[in-house]
């Protein structure tokens, strides 16, 4: 969804937008077909409000309330504009956890390797 993804706070925003809807104030006019929004860049937006209490029914017994509703729209576009995002987090974990291993590996390795020669004296004998 490109509602979510790229827009800065673009849950909030699609939430607020959905939830949004308002009879205009005194002294703004909104033109036949269009429905005032706050949230809209310039305040009127062709889509009407589309959410109802009671529009849907829940298996778990969940209230269909508003917002209840429009919470679960913005979780899915939130999800289709990352359908991966579960397994790519994962995946990075993994990878830390990985290169966390392979670190503690070569830093013991090193010490194992340069201890000998690091704890010898060396003894020089100069002749003035």
């Amino acid at each position: 969804s490109l509602l979510a993804a790229p827009r800065h706070n673009g849950q909030n925003y699609i939430f607020a937008l959905l939830t949004g809807y308002r009879e205009p104030p005194a002294g703004v006019n909104v033109r036949t077909g269009l429905y005032y929004n706050p949230y809209f860049p310039g305040g009127s937006i062709a889509m009407p409000k589309m959410l109802v209490d009671g529009g849907a029914e829940y298996d778990d017994g969940t209230p269909a309330s508003e917002s209840q509703q429009a919470k679960d729209v913005t979780t899915f576009l939130t999800w289709s504009g990352y359908p991966f995002q579960d397994e790519m987090r994962l995946m990075g974990i993994k990878a830390c956890l990985v290169l966390t291993a392979m670190i503690a590996f070569c830093s013991y390795s090193k010490r194992l390797r340069w201890a000998p020669l690091k704890s010898q004296r060396i003894i020089v004998n100069t002749i003035n």
